[in-house]
Parts: structure tokens; C-alpha cells; sequence
């Protein structure tokens, strides 16, 4: 009885639960069949979410530039327009527009007035407390927290990409073992009838091959569904619509994995280099310099400001009216409705959330690193079983089979062996590639890609 294409589905499916990528179509189909690294390099090019890492790259870098703003001076162009009939704003005017005649002017009724006034402003801040200063710094820091993002999403999309195509090429193994089953027990089952009908064969063990063989197409027909929904998820990585076409080849059989390090070295490593936990140590240094430029607003702002313009009461410019207003304005916040407070409280709790999802990261790729070591070991051990156990399981069934054409046992040992001999290719087919997909993921664990 063939027991491996349950496991072939469950296989292609526990990788594609935990990826995150969403499917998208940007790119033609490949035209030949892929190799793994091909694969690889075609969803890098290709999958959407390297794309969205992209933007927001440039979302950083766009902050940053935003941040460095504040270091150059602030440049507007302006006009304003003034009408009063105030003897004291209609003095002013008049004098701002040089036409003032002591002779015949009434000073407490000089009447109306108009005022038109184009003019250039310019500001430039000269301290603000260092808020400009920690502002740049944190877009700096938040342009390396992205890029190290990015690292860690190509990461774990090579190691979905290679956990795919071992997932298909198990798949293939599982319907390839499927098929085979189906074909021993359909011989053996025709076989059984012409015994049957000469009288040789009971037919009880007619109708048990016959119940045998009904289990092993339906198996197999799960296992060549397997092989579809495995390759459906593969497209999905590799950023193609499942409409599309994709095939794969396997060139080389791969190599089982060498037996993995100590854990304290494995552990070292993905300390010294993963880029997860490289992000969180920047989004922490980020919520510091956050932290200071919030408590920068505690301190005096001083700006440096000129003024060019010219009043008149026709909307002429002339430079026999014009003027410049330059000067330093210093000003601090007694009281803003604890606004500052309120800033540098909810800076700190940043901070503080930042600093315990560092820690939340170092954990889980502690744990990380530490199931895939066990699932790599473990899975070397199991194929160096199975290994044994598919050699003793045929050299098993090709006895019973023996046995069988001589009339020495029943149908029911050889149904035994049957069984015993798929359970055995099944184990070998598991631990193979369980034990590649887990090198792969102590790869992405240790930050190794």
C-alpha cells in the first residue's frame, strides 16, 4: 500500500503556510526548465515582494532627504496687501512707500491708504536644540534598518524557493514510487485472476489484491495532485500566475547535507551577521536619537531671517522704495500645554519597544537556529536508516514474491511486504528532503544566504 502521497501533500504545503509572499504576475514565464539556483534567480528579479522592499528603500532614503531639509535655508517668495484708513498704519505706509509730505499732510486724519508689498523672505535655523541633528541621524539609521530588511526578505524568499522545489521534487519522488506500487500490484493482480480461474488461487485473496489496487491508484492519484499543488506554490515564489507554465529539473541529484555544527558556534554566527537581528539593533539606536531630538524641544530655537521687499500703493516695484529687514529671533517654550512632555514620554515608550522586540528577535533566532539544528540532525539520521531499512524492505519483498509464485504464502504477506517495502521508500523520501529543506533553513537561521 503506498503510504507516501500524504506526505508529499503535507510537505508542499507546511513551507507555502509560512510564507508571506502574494502571488503576482511581472514577468514572462521561463522559457526552459529550472535548475534550483535558476529558480532562485528568477524570483529575485521577479517576486513582488522584493519590489515592495524596494519602495520602501526609497521611502527611507526619501526621509532622509526630508531630514537633511532643515540644514538649508528656507527661501519664499511673497506678496501681501494691506488698505486701512488707521491714522497710525496709514503713516506707516506712506512712509514705507517714501511719498511723505509734512506740508499737506493731516496726521490724525490722513484718510485711506493702500499698501501692495512683493517681497523675499529668507530664514535659516541656527540651533534647535540638536532636533536636526538626531533627525538626520535616524533616517540614516532607518535607511540601514531597511536595507537590512530587504537582506532578510531576499533571505527568507531563497529559503521558501528552495523549500519549494525540494517540496515538488518530492513530490515527483512520492508519484514516482506511487506509480510503481500500482503497477506491481496491478500484475500481481491479473496474475491472481489466471490462478483464480485455474482453480489455483482463492478468490478471497483475488478480492483482497483487488482492494489493494483500488487503494494504491487512489493514492496515486493524490500523489499526482501533489505534484500540481507543489508546482502552483512555486509559481506563486517565483512571481508567476498558476495559469502559467513552469517545469524544473533536477541536474545534479543533490548531496545530503554535512552533519551541522555545535550550537553555540551556529548560534554565533547568526548573531555576528543575521540581518534581522542587525535591524533591530538599528530601530533601537533609531528610538534613541528619536528620544533626543524629542527632548531637544526642552531647549531655546534661535532662526536667522532677511526680508528684500518694496511698498507701494499701485503695485510698482521700484528700488527707490525698497527695503531689508534682517535679524535673529530666539525663542523657548515656557509652557505648550505639556505638549514636549508628552513627546519625550511617548519617545521613551518607543524606545522601550524597541529595545524588547531586539530581545523578542535575538530569542526567536535562538530558537530558530537551535529547531533547525535538530531537524537537520535528525534528519541525517533518519535517511542513514532508511537507507538500510529500503534495502531490506526489497530484498524482503522480492523473497515473498518468490514465495508467492511458488504457492508457499498467502496474499496476504505479500500485501505485508508490499507495505513495508512503500513505507521504506517513503521514510528515504522524507529524510532526504527534509534533511535538505532543513539545511536550508539553518542557512536562513544563521543569516547565511
Amino acid at each position: 500500500m503506498v503510504q507516501n502521497a500524504p506526505y508529499a501533500m503535507n510537505y508542499v504545503k507546511v513551507f507555502f503556510i509560512s510564507s508571506l509572499i502574494t502571488t503576482a504576475a511581472y514577468a514572462n514565464p521561463p522559457a526552459a526548465a529550472l535548475t534550483l539556483p535558476q529558480a532562485i534567480d528568477y524570483a529575485l528579479a521577479n517576486n513582488p515582494e522584493l519590489g515592495i522592499m524596494q519602495a520602501r528603500l526609497d521611502q527611507a532614503q526619501n526621509q532622509l532627504g526630508l531630514a537633511m531639509s532643515s540644514y538649508y535655508p528656507q527661501i519664499k517668495l511673497g506678496m501681501t496687501y494691506q488698505h486701512s484708513n488707521n491714522p497710525a498704519e496709514v503713516f506707516a505706509m506712506v512712509i514705507a512707500q517714501r511719498r511723505l509730505n509734512f506740508g499737506n499732510t493731516d496726521f490724525n486724519h490722513p484718510g485711506s491708504a493702500d499698501n501692495y508689498r512683493p517681497q523675499v523672505t529668507a530664514t535659516y535655523s541656527l540651533y534647535r536644540g540638536g532636533q536636526d541633528y538626531h533627525q538626520s541621524q535616524a533616517a540614516e539609521l532607518g535607511i540601514a534598518a531597511t536595507e537590512l530588511d530587504q537582506s532578510a526578505v531576499r533571505n527568507r524568499l531563497v529559503n521558501n524557493i528552495t523549500a519549494a522545489y525540494y517540496g515538488q521534487l518530492a513530490a515527483v519522488a512520492a508519484n514516482q514510487v506511487s506509480e510503481r506500487s500500482v503497477a506491481a500490484v496491478q500484475s500481481e493482480f491479473e496474475q491472481s485472476q489466471k490462478r483464480y480461474q485455474a482453480g489455483t488461487v482463492l478468490k478471497s485473496d483475488v478480492l483482497s489484491l483487488q482492494v489493494q489496487l483500488a487503494e494504491a491508484k487512489e493514492e496515486q492519484i493524490q500523489a499526482a495532485n501533489a505534484i500540481e499543488m507543489a508546482n502552483t506554490m512555486l509559481k506563486t515564489l517565483l512571481g508567476l500566475s498558476a495559469g502559467e507554465p513552469l517545469a524544473i529539473k533536477e541536474t545534479l541529484a543533490q548531496a545530503m547535507p554535512k552533519t551541522p555544527s555545535k550550537f553555540e558556534a551556529l548560534l554565533a554566527k547568526a548573531v555576528a551577521q543575521h540581518p534581522e537581528l542587525q535591524a533591530a539593533d538599528k530601530r533601537v539606536a533609531i528610538a534613541e536619537q528619536q528620544l533626543a531630538a524629542a527632548k531637544g524641544a526642552y531647549l531655546p530655537r534661535a532662526d536667522a531671517y532677511m526680508s528684500y521687499g518694496s511698498n507701494s500703493k499701485n503695485f510698482e516695484f521700484s528700488s527707490n522704495r525698497d527695503n531689508v529687514s534682517v535679524g535673529v529671533q530666539v525663542e523657548v517654550d515656557v509652557f505648550n500645554g505639556m505638549a514636549t512632555q508628552e513627546k519625550v514620554r511617548k519617545a521613551e515608550h518607543e524606545l522601550t519597544a524597541a529595545q524588547e522586540a531586539a530581545r523578542q528577535q535575538h530569542l526567536k533566532i535562538e530558537n530558530d537556529v537551535k529547531t533547525a539544528q535538530l531537524k537537520l540532525q535528525e534528519a541525517l539520521n533518519r535517511a542513514e536508516v532508511a537507507m538500510a531499512s529500503v534495502e531490506a524492505a526489497e530484498e524482503a519483498l522480492r523473497l515473498v514474491k518468490e514465495q508467492r509464485q511458488a504457492g508457499v504464502v498467502t496474499v496476504t504477506r505479500y500485501i505485508e511486504a508490499e507495505v513495508a517495502r512503500d513505507k521504506a521508500h517513503t521514510r528515504q523520501i522524507s529524510a532526504r528532503f527534509d534533511a535538505l529543506r532543513a539545511e536550508s533553513e539553518l542557512k536562513q537561521a544563521t543569516g547565511s544566504f
